[in-house]
């Protein structure tokens, strides 16, 4: 599948411009995978593709604890999409395969 392997994601957050890195399988529909950040690393969730289309929610714990919802698309070496942070809106996102 297009979306297997390593990627680096930038965000666009409300404390500043935030790196990730991400790794994905996807199987039939479902996403699975790991996605860390600041030496964290943790089980990304609920996680489905579509096509060019992908989505996935992850935990974090720092600065705060928080569910983030990932809603983008992907093209070749590339992903972009929006980061939903619950009460604090969406913000934009975008990854290059690693």
């Amino acid at each position: 599948m297009a979306v297997d392997g390593n990627w680096n994601l930038t965000m666009s957050t409300p404390m500043g411009e935030r790196k990730a890195t991400l790794t994905l399988l996807a199987s039939g529909g479902t996403l699975t995978g790991t996605q860390g950040a600041d030496g964290n690393s943790t089980e990304i969730f609920d996680g489905a593709i579509s096509g060019d289309a992908v989505n996935w929610k992850v935990s974090i714990t720092n600065p705060m604890p928080l569910t983030l919802e990932f809603i983008g698309k992907v093209s070749g070496d590339n992903m972009t999409g929006e980061m939903g942070i619950g009460p604090m809106g969406s913000f934009p996102f975008t990854g290059s395969r690693a």
